[in-house]
């Protein structure tokens, strides 16, 4: 599947596009195309999703060949030797052990969220006390302290994997644009009439989307900090939301138990996502965007198929409400977490149950997996955080020293950074 990045423009008939190199993207597995065409200079990315090391790099060349008119010949064997660095790093999975580097009392009220930038150099810090924090992860300087909302910062972004912009959401009912470099506020975005308690960036960095107790999520325009539609159609709060890849759908989760696909251009609702029995607590897009993993407060998760918006699995299990849920960089996997105190691993293509994670004494609210795709993290109100092999379902490390629940947990692009935040009004980053 191409996709097209932040720079792609419209092309025109009458120019040939012509390849100038490629780029590699180790997650998920891809090879970014850069070429010029028209004048412009633009990429498109090949996805390899399915990319394993024994995968055979010679049958995979000559179909991207066949598949991308701009790949000539004498390109055949840079793209080769890309293929096998793209395995070659697929076989150097890590299995060290993360220790604990920095621990910071951040804030003088407790933590709402915590997130790392792409690169895992720079992390920010939501609070009760009205502010972000931007920090250094390696010394635990803090860089800027955001300030101007008027109540709870209650969720909070980067503009991931570009890192220079800040997005804040408030309990005051506004979103706050950031410079992430310079700590400055470009915008206040205001409309809502309710508490703001989710928001995202697209990939590509040109839409903030912004969901609401008030039933409704607002687009908002980044350049200009203005909104460009809302999305009506709710009939409770909205409390998760997630772009796809390309950016132009967007899907939610709201407590009137569905979830609602949404075409990003137009506002149009494109899909309605029933079934569950209770509130939706967390929804989400995989990586091809093929597909959506939802979450309940009835204790299911549910699997959908984007283009036809029907039900393709509901997966049984847990005995108390599951709380959040995510794919891997993949999509081959999905993993559920609940107030059960399990967690639940699952082979997305067999539509099957695969390990049931089992140690922890509290609820998990928060679940990732790493980027590659090896370890998943729970996070729990037992005061520990948790890493367990997604091929076993072993326990592979507990992440211990918090005085009270966990909340948020996050890994950064490479893997190697962990961040944890905590009701104890701290966060700890962990290095591998």
């Amino acid at each position: 599947m191409e996709r097209f990045e932040r720079r792609a423009r419209p092309a025109t008939a009458s120019a040939r596009p012509k390849l100038k190199k490629f780029l590699l993207r180790y997650y998920p597995p891809g090879i970014v195309l850069e070429y010029e065409h028209a004048g412009e200079l633009m990429q498109r990315s090949v996805d390899l999703l399915d990319l394993v090391p024994d995968t055979d790099a010679d049958t995979l060349v000559n179909a991207i060949t066949a598949q991308e008119s701009m790949i000539k010949e004498s390109h055949r064997e840079p793209l080769r030797k890309l293929v096998k660095k793209l395995q070659a790093k697929l076989r150097a999975v890590s299995t060290k052990s993360f220790a604990l580097v920095n621990e910071l009392r951040a804030h003088i009220l407790p933590l709402t969220n915590c997130a790392f930038n792409k690169s895992g150099d720079k992390f920010i810090t939501g609070s009760y006390d009205r502010t972000c924090k931007v920090f250094h992860t390696d010394t635990g300087e803090e860089i800027h302290t955001l300030e101007g909302h008027k109540n709870v910062v209650y969720a909070i972004a980067f503009n991931n994997p570009y890192g220079d912009k800040i997005i804040t959401g408030s309990f005051d009912k506004t979103c706050k644009l950031w410079d992430a470099n310079s700590g400055e506020c470009y915008y206040t975005l205001r409309g809502h009439a309710s508490e703001i308690v989710c928001l995202g960036f697209n990939p590509q960095s040109t839409v903030i989307a912004t969901g609401s107790m008030d039933n409704t999520a607002k687009l908002w325009d980044v350049e200009k900090g203005v909104e460009t539609c809302t999305l009506v159609g709710h009939t409770a709060e909205i409390v998760s939301l997630s772009f796809n890849t390309s950016g132009d759908q967007i899907v939610t989760g709201g407590f009137d138990h569905d979830s609602r696909v949404w075409d990003v251009r137009s506002g149009r609702c494109v899909h309605t996502l029933k079934g569950h029995g209770a509130e939706v607590s967390s929804t989400v897009f995989n990586y091809a965007g093929d597909k959506v993993v939802s979450g309940s407060i009835d204790r299911t998760c549910r699997l959908w198929d984007v283009g036809g918006g029907r039900c393709e699995q509901v997966w049984r299990g847990h005995s108390d409400e599951v709380l959040d849920v995510c794919f891997d960089a993949t999509g081959r996997r999905a993993v559920s977490a609940s107030a059960d105190a399990t967690a639940r691993v699952y082979d997305v293509p067999a539509g099957s149950l695969a390990h049931v994670l089992e140690g922890h004494e509290g609820e998990i609210s928060k679940v990732a997996f790493n980027p590659q795709g090896t370890r998943v993290m729970t996070a729990s109100s037992d005061k520990m955080c948790k890493l367990w092999a997604a091929d076993t379902g072993a326990c592979a490390q507990t992440l211990e020293g918090h005085t009270d629940e966990i909340f948020s947990c996050a890994f950064n692009y490479e893997g190697d950074y962990i961040i944890t935040g905590s009701k104890d009004n701290t966060c700890r980053i962990w290095k591998a």
